[in-house]
């Protein structure tokens, strides 16, 4: 016979019961994807949940004072549900569950033997249907199958959850478009330019968006979702051009103008950024690859930056703007306002040093 670890639930109103096998004993990951199954099969989400003080979900309680490990803080946090943790030999908060336990022990694990877990998985789910919530419970008088239509009016929508993104329920395609940018939220979120004009599939919780390729079903890349609409967000491997060699992507900038300003520049760039080539190549195929480049004003532009000694593409980009841009300013003269005769002397009055005097022996005497 095999032996079995037993994950167990209960709705405290309908009775309604859960319950899982496992062949291993269980890690917080685990236990946190049985939770959500369990919500699954209950319809919903409870408002508050019961648990033991479990070492898997409960780091320490100091009279109330409750840390729990950090996934599953994060998981209660994620589903918004309130908790209530157990104290030690506390008999009338944990007392439904565990008689659950008994129950599965003697009346379905005692009666029979199993050579595999699959086996056991599958009669345990024809057990809960056909006898576990399919007759009279002995808490209520009705049968929990029953009383969980109504319950299940009251629990909330299950929410996308981080712990279990590799599942394939909840899912969602996205077409990706000529930038390599998918759509969410009305926010862009940037993927390889090896994705251009294909199809990706997404998961999305609360705060996280997990993107997965469509075929291998490998997870591609994650970001936190952004609450500002009409953003793009990206990460700067993306941005870089990693199919092509150094070489050749240097050979694809030089050839963008024949001019040879244009041929001193990209090399005493290169030079300058010789760690940053391929950064500096996709700015300037980003800032110069178009049809309306002027080359009289990028001429000028490039004989100002050799000048200044400013190298970097990004530099280039501002200089031709302001040139493109400068207005054309005529300065006017500006008249200067003759003096006309003399300026009038006005003849201060002085007083006398007795005056002064004199005030202060009045001060005093008062």
């Amino acid at each position: 016979m095999v032996d079995f670890e037993v994950f167990a639930a209960i709705l405290s109103a309908s009775r309604y019961r859960y319950i899982i096998f496992q062949d291993h004993p269980f890690s917080t990951g685990e236990v946190i994807k049985h939770i959500l199954c369990c919500f699954d099969y209950f319809g919903g989400v409870p408002k508050e949940m019961v648990i033991d003080q479990d070492r898997l979900l409960v780091v320490s309680e100091n009279a109330g004072d409750i840390i729990y490990t950090a996934d599953f803080q994060y998981f209660i946090q994620e589903q918004d549900i309130a908790m209530y943790v157990c104290r030690k030999a506390d008999p009338q908060s944990k007392g439904k569950v565990e008689n659950l336990i008994k129950y599965v022990k003697h009346n379905f694990l005692t009666i029979r033997d199993f050579a595999c877990i699959k086996r056991a998985s599958e009669e345990l789910a024809s057990w809960l249907k056909r006898r576990a919530n399919g007759k009279i419970s002995q808490a209520t008088g009705q049968i929990p199958a029953l009383l969980i239509v109504s319950e299940r009016k009251k629990l909330r929508p299950v929410s996308p959850s981080i712990f279990r993104k590799n599942s394939l329920q909840m899912r969602e395609t996205r077409n990706v478009n000529e930038k390599g940018c998918i759509s969410v939220l009305a926010c862009n979120y940037q993927l390889p330019l090896s994705y251009q004009k294909k199809t990706v599939e997404i998961y999305q919780t609360k705060e996280q968006l997990f993107i997965f390729d469509a075929y291998s079903g490998k997870e591609m890349i994650s970001y936190r979702l952004c609450p500002i609409p009409g953003k793009t967000i990206s990460k700067r491997e993306f941005k870089r051009e990693k199919e092509k060699t150094m070489g050749e992507l240097k050979t694809s900038v030089l050839e963008m103008f024949n001019e040879e300003s244009w041929q001193v520049f990209c090399q005493k760039n290169f030079q300058r950024f010789s760690r940053y080539c391929r950064d500096q190549s996709l700015e300037a195929k980003r800032y110069f690859a178009k049809q309306n480049i002027q080359r009289e004003i990028l001429q000028e532009a490039l004989g100002f930056c050799l000048e200044n000694d400013t190298l970097s593409f990004a530099n280039l980009k501002d200089t031709y703007d302001y040139f493109r841009q400068k207005p054309t300013m005529i300065l006017k003269e500006i008249p200067v306002l003759s003096r006309q005769g003399r300026p009038v002397s006005v003849k201060v009055h002085q007083r006398s040093v007795a005056a002064y005097a004199k005030l202060l022996k009045r001060q005093v005497a008062r």
